[in-house]
Parts: C-alpha cells; sequence; structure tokens
C-alpha cells in the first residue's frame, strides 16, 4: 500500500448528511435507528426541511460540497419526497457546483425509471447495500435482494451514466469460508464499479444476529480466518487498481467518498434527521430520536450537546487520522495541539514503530501494512486515557 502523506486540499469542505430511517424489513445485524412504519414518512419529510431551515447558520459561512442521504433506507423515498429535501438544502446553504451528492440504496429498489429519477434530481454518486454475492449468506442476514438482483442493480445504474458507483460488503459472516469471501470480491472487481467499503460483521447486543449467536445458532468466525479474510481484501482490490485510502475504504484513482473523507479530515458537517450527529470544530450534537417530529414542530429542543475538552479533541484527531493512508501529520498535530500531546503521541508511537506496526514517513506517522491488522490496539496506545 501505498502512504500519501500530504492533506489535499479538494478535501476541505463542508457536508450535509440526511438521515431516511424508513426500511422495508431490518437486516439481522443492524443496530442503527431505524422503523418500518411509512405511514409517518410525510410527516418525517416535513420535520427533514423544517430542521434544514432551522439549522441553515450552523455551518456558518462553510461552502456544501457534499450531501449525504444515508439510513435506514432512502431509495423507499420518492421523487417528491427526495426532491422536498434538496430544494430545501439549496435554498437554505451555499452549494458548490458539482457538489457530490450521494444516496444509499437497496438492490431490489432499482428500476431504469427510479435512476433516471435519481440522475434528473442530481444525485451524481450511488452506495449499493449489497453486503455479499451468495444467496445464503444473503438470506441469513435478511437482505431483501438476491445476488443477481444486485449484479443487476449496479448494470442499471450504469446505464443510466452513474459512473461514481460505490457498493457496501460484509466479511466475517457466520459459516463464511476465505472461498466464499474470495468469490464475493471477485463478483465485485468484475462490475467496474469505482469505490468498495468492506465492513467485518459486528455482532451489536439487540441485533437478531447477536441473539442467534447468543443461542448457539450461529457461530462467530475465528480472528484468524478474519485476519485472512481481511488480507485478501487488501490484496485482491489492490491488483484490480483499488487505493486502500481508509481502513474499510478502497477506490480507484480519484472517487474517494468525499463526504466520509471530511469525517476523517476533521471537516464541518451538519447532520439532519433522528438520530443525525453534527460537528461544527467546537462540539458534536446529536438528533434525539423519542419525539423528534413532534419536537421540531413544536420548536422544543430535538438535539444534545457535548463540548469538546482538548484530549476529545486530540483522541478524535488521532483516531481519525490515522485510519487514513494520509496517517497523522506530526506538524498539524504540534500546531492544533501543542507541544505535551505531541510529545505523548510520539512517546506512545515508540514501541509501535520499533515492532513496525507504525512508521514516521514525511513527517508522517502511518500504519504500515501490518499495522493496518492491529489498527485498535494502536490506537489504544496513542489516544489520551
Amino acid at each position: 500500500m501505498r502512504f500519501l502523506c500530504h492533506l489535499r486540499s479538494k478535501f476541505n469542505m463542508a457536508g450535509i448528511y440526511i438521515h431516511i430511517p424508513f426500511c422495508k424489513s431490518r437486516c439481522a445485524y443492524c443496530d442503527f435507528y431505524s422503523g418500518s412504519d411509512f405511514s409517518l414518512k410525510e410527516k418525517f419529510v416535513e420535520s427533514l426541511c423544517a430542521e434544514i431551515r432551522l439549522r441553515k447558520n450552523y455551518l456558518k459561512s462553510e461552502k456544501l460540497r457534499t450531501i449525504y442521504f444515508g439510513g435506514g433506507t432512502p431509495s423507499v423515498l420518492e421523487k417528491n419526497d427526495l426532491s422536498k429535501i434538496l430544494n430545501e438544502i439549496h435554498l437554505n446553504f451555499n452549494v458548490l457546483k458539482n457538489t457530490e451528492t450521494t444516496i444509499e440504496v437497496n438492490p431490489d429498489d432499482i428500476t431504469e425509471n427510479f435512476a433516471k429519477m435519481l440522475h434528473t434530481l442530481g444525485f451524481n454518486r450511488i452506495s449499493i447495500g449489497i453486503q455479499s454475492f451468495n444467496d445464503t449468506e444473503l438470506k441469513l442476514i435478511n437482505r431483501r435482494h438476491s445476488a443477481q438482483k444486485a449484479r443487476d442493480a449496479v448494470k442499471i445504474c450504469q446505464t443510466e451514466d452513474f459512473d461514481n458507483i460505490s457498493i457496501d460488503l460484509i466479511y466475517g459472516l457466520p459459516a463464511q469460508t476465505p472461498e466464499i469471501w474470495e468469490n464475493n470480491l471477485n463478483e465485485a472487481i468484475s462490475l467496474n464499479i469505482q469505490h468498495i467499503s468492506a465492513y467485518h460483521l459486528s455482532y451489536e447486543k439487540g441485533t437478531k444476529i447477536y441473539q442467534m449467536l447468543e443461542q448457539g445458532k450461529i457461530s462467530a468466525v475465528s480472528e484468524e480466518v478474519s485476519l485472512l479474510m481481511f488480507k485478501t481484501l487488501i490484496d485482491k482490490l489492490k491488483d484490480a487498481g483499488f487505493e486502500h485510502y481508509e481502513i474499510s475504504n478502497f477506490a480507484q484513482k480519484g472517487f474517494r467518498s468525499q463526504h466520509n473523507f471530511s469525517y476523517w479530515n476533521d471537516e464541518k458537517y451538519l447532520g439532519i434527521g433522528a438520530s443525525a450527529h453534527s460537528y461544527n470544530g467546537i462540539s458534536r450534537q446529536w438528533n434525539i430520536t423519542e419525539n423528534y417530529i413532534a419536537n421540531v414542530a413544536n420548536g422544543k429542543t430535538f438535539f444534545e450537546i457535548e463540548n469538546l475538552t482538548p484530549q476529545e479533541k486530540y483522541n478524535d484527531f488521532i483516531i481519525t487520522r490515522l485510519r487514513t493512508s494520509e496517517g497523522i501529520n506530526l506538524a498539524v498535530l504540534k500546531e492544533k495541539f501543542g507541544e505535551s500531546f505531541f510529545n505523548y503521541c510520539l512517546e506512545n508511537a515508540k514501541q509501535q514503530i520499533k515492532s513496525g506496526f507504525l512508521q514516521i514517513k514525511n513527517n508522517c506517522l502511518v500504519l504500515t501494512e501490518k499495522g493496518i491488522f492491529i489498527s485498535d490496539g494502536i490506537l489504544g496506545d496513542l489516544i489520551w486515557g
């Protein structure tokens, strides 16, 4: 992997995230805020538009370079819903020309007409939640689509001139073998897409798959197999021309997710909708899920605020930067946090550097290839606490 030290100016941006909580069915692994009561959809869209108006000054004079619709399942919204939200954003924010505008979609929602509609509304990036190209795995995690429908969804988007397509994949699923995972990667590569996000399955308490694990109905893959799958992921995508620019994210040249990179690069962002998070460089805010619609409509407080301490800001800086191929720019670290935090970081990095898990390259502290595999432990050493 090639690590780049400089921070590219094109990622200096403000972004807006719109959380759409509706799902036709709940995936077995999902612990995000979502629901299936579509009778609330119209009121929820109205609340989103009202919140956009209420918070139009949150980003101050920052220009909006990314718009991201996530969920949940944003692709359950209709043209009128999406149009209302987008129009409200453009009325209340300084949106740059050619803003990266992303929508997450489920493969079974994609038709030619739906893809045409997204293009007409100005979406220029599609993120498709495929997760697997194996029908047995898809059934296990309660996905609504088949492997063939996933392939068809990508091809439809390509036919409708979307040239910035990302897909999500999950590895470490119960009973998943390295061979099955390699087949999933081969399928993804063959689709000629621009971006892949790949995450290891996490057993979150309260999810269906966590309950299945607790009941002994399934078994988690071993750590050895997980590491083999991660190595296969890195090697195969690198050979296919993808840049490994963040631990879980891979992009063809010029197709990094600008919106996600803003999170990792300490840029400001505004989250709209129940459970959405915001950051303005000073504090973090998150919207309360309970009574969100009523609270927005009645002018009541619908979010909570956490003012960040210097230690918390330092920890956020370390955690987000070290995950990227750029790593931690030591000059920026010293300038932002001062001598004590700078020395603390270097002192705690010494053993990891000696062991070959970290390296200093062009005055940047970056993970080595073998360091990527134990990144959580390394982060634990470097954060303040």
